[in-house]
């Protein structure tokens, strides 16, 4: 009788990749990159195991978003006082805070689970070009098309 191979925590290899933003389109960007963080690139992915790997994007300042939506799209938070709807656009959030945009799109492609929020740690975003994680030699990752 033959069973369906399963990870194991201990037996995940987890490797570093590094995803340039610059020109890139948010959407594809986004799930490509939680594609890497949930593990489903690799062929012992497992839905209940972290199987993923550790992403960092650099030049999150220099996303592109099609059509209108730069002034259309919308990012929304509470304070969860009365009247505490803080409302910004797109265009506002990457002047302000690009990391943000970038996060909240590969978070939103992640498992709503404990489990997700454990793989939300392996993305690491950075407005500019330079990063602090040289050490754990990160691989240069092309996006697909």
């Amino acid at each position: 009788m033959r069973t369906t191979y399963m990870a194991k925590p201990n037996e995940v290899e987890r490797k570093w990749y590094i995803i340039d933003a610059e020109g890139k389109t948010l959407g594809r960007l986004a799930s490509e990159a939680a594609a890497l963080i949930r593990g489903k690139h690799k062929p012992q992915f497992t839905p209940h195991v972290d199987t993923g790997d550790f992403v960092v994007v650099i030049n999150a300042e220099k996303i592109v978003l099609t059509g209108n939506k730069m002034r259309d799209k919308k990012y929304y938070r509470h304070s969860l006082h009365p009247g505490g709807l803080k409302v910004m656009s797109a265009e506002e959030m990457i002047e302000r805070k690009p990391e943000r945009v970038l996060e909240r799109a590969i978070h939103g492609m992640l498992p709503h689970t404990r489990l997700g929020n454990k793989m939300r740690l392996k993305l690491k975003v950075y407005a500019g070009s330079e990063h602090p994680h040289a050490a754990q030699k990160p691989e240069v990752y092309e996006l697909r098309g």
